[in-house]
């Protein structure tokens, strides 16, 4: 192995991305992203400093998120998320937050 790839590997597990879903309300309409800034990119969201669908949908509460250290495993679980249906998706939300509350006010605690 190359120092380059070493180091690219390396620096990939040094870092923090997470998997999220934002809601515009309960049962409302969703979203699946990807960040290396949870708090910060939810706070983009929450504040419509991002053009685009979740401007446009009112998409402003964090319900769910997974954290990993692996950018390519977050990549890949977030297009998984996005294919799956929403019924799935509400499943998935409803395991670990079944009230739909804002995860965003525990994060900034």
């Amino acid at each position: 192995m190359n120092k380059r790839s070493k180091y690219n590997t390396d620096r990939r597990m040094e870092h923090n991305y997470f998997v999220y879903i934002m809601a515009s309300k309960k049962n409302g309409t969703l979203y699946v992203g990807v960040t290396n800034d949870l708090i910060r990119r939810v706070y983009e969201h929450k504040n419509d400093m991002l053009e685009g669908f979740t401007k446009k949908y009112q998409v402003r509460k964090l319900v769910y998120f997974e954290h990993t250290n692996d950018v390519y495993g977050a990549i890949e679980r977030e297009k998984m998320l996005k294919k799956w249906n929403r019924k799935w998706k509400i499943e998935l939300i409803e395991k670990v937050n079944p009230d739909w509350h804002d995860l965003y006010n525990e994060l900034i605690k």
